[in-house]
Parts: structure tokens; C-alpha cells; sequence
């Protein structure tokens, strides 16, 4: 009998919740997804009754196992239903919970863009490639919750396992040890989650993750200045950030609001990477600069921050990532990959990775 959401729902009627009724009709239970026997949802809860709620997410995997199941994955979010500060000074706020190490990661990376669309995921698993490629123990966190791409430009299929629904083991090919939203959830699904929820599994995916011993953690943020970059500021100690950008002023624009951003989060600025450089035709040679050139550069001296590379628009580092195995793997030897790879270097030899 193959397994509905009706019948899931119904056995998780079952199990009371806290605050009356039970934790289907509380709403506690969110993006609920079932792919033949596997079925995976997220158990939204109070934060202040996470430790409370861990009965109850394993009776919820106990009862959907009973019901068919092979495999359950239920992800536990806790957001905060506490009163807001007083602000009229008569009560001082909690100070937030500082930054975590994340235990066996040397250093933590981020990768930024002031906007979409200028290649910052293509250039953070190329990087991280090629950080492997030069003998460093690499992760790569895709923080991009709403657009996650990595698992399609790594190549990387599956499910990540959890043994005891708690911590999560990550996926792992080109000698990059990797974990995203996008592994859970189908690949033409929709994740449609309120703030809270998609900070809980940001928050999951960093500390929550095995990673095992890593020289650095590369993440790959979405693109702007929202509430991803924030908590994971908040929750992890920053140890450096990359913004990516083209060189056209547009871009530009929006990529000095991403060096502002670090600023203000007093994150180190490891520099920036101008990609879609130059393109070079491959029929005739001419090489014309369809997106200017030398706009990053001007920036980056402009702001005092380094010039890390420059990254030329060309068709071999589109399909590579299409096919999952990034142009750094496929083709190592190409000025592509080596543009990269100097990158990679650079950052080794300054001790940023």
C-alpha cells in the first residue's frame, strides 16, 4: 500500500500537543514530502520547548514507520513565542548566545553576492573544488535555502542519513564533503518556509551536520543581505567573506551593500572575485567584454579590499556545472580551472583556507 499524506497526517493526529489539541492541528507539522517509502517533514516548536519536543518528534518517526515507511526524516525547528523586549528601557534584553565554533572546522568562509544572478554558487564549488584539488580538507555549506544548486553542480544524489534523528551525515564527492537544504526536499520542490523555520534549518545544517575534520568550511549564502547572512553570523564564528560580483555597475551597486553588510558584522573581507570577466570567442578568438571589465578591480581599490581573481564568461564552466563535476574537475588543466585554482593557492598561502 503506498503511503498519502491523509493516512501520514491522520497517525500524527494522534499524538498530543502541549498546548491542546495535537501537533497536526497546532500546525506544527510543515513540508510534509513523500517520495515512494521515504517520507520527510519538519516539526516546527517553541524554542523555549525544543528539549520537550524531542519525544515527540521520535514518536511522530516511530508512527509513521508503522504505517510503511522504510525511512523518516523529521527536522525539528524551534522559534521563540516569547513576549518582545520592553522598549522603554524598564527591562534589558538577553544578550544573543555568542558565535559557535563548529567542532573539527578550522576556518569558516562565506561566499556573498549583492545580487543574483552574477555566479557566486558556481564560483564557491568551483573554489571549493579547487581548494581539494590543492590537498585541503574541504565542506561546502549551501546556505542558499530557497535556491539551493549545489547538489546539481556537485553531481551529489541521495538522501543525507541521520541514525539517530538528530545529527545528519553529509554527502561527500570531488573530494568535498557537502550538505543542502536541496537533498531534502525534491528537486523541483518549492521550500516555502517562514523565517523561522528556514533559520532553524540553517541553524541544523551548521551544527547539526557531522562534518568531521575540515581545514575550511566554504559557504555559499543567497544572494542580498537577509536573515540567512545574519544568523549565520550569529551562530558560527565568520572567519572571513568573499563577495562576487560582475563588473557592471548594477551589479556593483549591489555588491558594495554585501562588503557593508560584512562590515557591520565586523566579518573579515577575505576580497572579491569579478566574474563573467571577459569572454573570449571560441570561433575567432576575439575577446570582447560583454559585462565591462575591470569594474571589481576598481572597487576592491577603491574600498582598500583585495582583488582575489578575475573569472571569464565562457560556455565550459556552465556545462560543467550543469553536469555536475565543476569545470576545476573536468577539466583541470584549462585557463578556466586555473583561474580558480590561483585563487585556491592564494588563499592557502595567505592562511585563509
Amino acid at each position: 500500500m503506498s503511503l498519502t499524506q491523509q493516512d501520514i497526517e491522520a497517525t500524527l493526529a494522534g499524538i498530543s500537543d502541549p498546548a491542546g489539541g495535537n501537533i497536526v492541528s497546532a500546525g506544527r507539522v510543515k513540508a510534509l514530502t513523500i517520495e515512494g517509502d521515504a517520507v520527510r517533514f519538519v516539526l516546527e516548536v517553541p524554542g523555549e520547548m525544543a528539549k520537550a519536543f524531542e519525544r515527540i518528534r521520535a514518536e511522530a518517526e516511530s508512527r509513521v514507520k508503522m504505517l510503511g515507511a522504510a525511512t523518516v526524516s523529521v527536522v525539528m525547528t524551534a522559534h521563540s513565542e516569547k513576549a518582545p523586549p520592553d522598549l522603554g528601557g524598564k527591562k534589558k534584553a538577553a544578550a544573543p548566545a555568542p558565535a559557535q565554533k563548529i567542532a573539527g572546522v578550522d576556518r569558516i568562509v562565506a561566499v556573498a553576492s549583492g545580487k543574483g544572478g552574477v555566479g557566486k554558487s558556481t564560483v564557491s564549488a568551483n573554489l571549493a573544488c579547487a581548494l581539494a584539488a590543492e590537498g585541503r580538507r574541504v565542506g561546502l555549506l549551501d546556505a542558499d535555502v530557497y535556491g539551493p544548486s549545489q547538489p546539481r553542480m556537485l553531481g551529489v544524489t541521495g538522501r543525507p542519513a541521520s541514525p539517530d534523528g538528530k545529527t545528519i551525515i553529509p554527502m561527500r564527492n570531488h573530494g568535498v564533503t557537502m550538505m543542502s537544504i536541496g537533498l531534502m526536499v525534491g528537486e523541483g520542490q518549492a521550500v516555502v518556509w517562514r523565517g523561522p523555520m528556514l533559520m532553524g534549518a540553517l541553524q541544523q545544517m551548521l551544527l547539526q551536520v557531522q562534518w568531521g575534520a575540515l581545514d575550511v568550511l566554504i559557504v555559499d549564502l543567497p544572494p542580498g543581505t537577509g536573515d540567512v547572512t545574519l544568523t549565520l553570523a550569529q551562530k558560527a564564528q565568520l572567519d572571513g567573506a568573499i563577495v562576487v560580483s560582475t563588473p557592471q555597475d548594477i551589479a556593483l551597486l549591489d555588491a558594495r551593500k554585501g562588503l557593508d553588510m560584512f562590515a557591520q558584522l565586523k566579518t573579515p573581507i577575505y576580497g572579491m572575485i569579478e566574474n563573467m570577466s571577459t569572454h573570449i570567442c571560441s570561433n575567432c578568438g576575439h575577446e570582447e567584454h560583454i559585462f565591462g571589465h575591470g569594474g571589481v578591480a576598481a572597487e576592491a581599490e577603491k574600498l582598500g579590499v583585495p582583488l582575489l581573481g578575475e573569472i571569464p564568461l565562457h560556455l565550459d564552466i556552465r556545462t560543467a556545472a550543469d553536469g555536475g563535476a565543476p569545470i576545476v574537475v573536468s577539466k583541470p588543466d584549462s585557463p578556466q580551472a586555473q583561474s580558480f585554482r590561483t585563487i585556491a593557492r592564494g588563499m592557502i598561502e595567505r592562511g585563509e583556507a
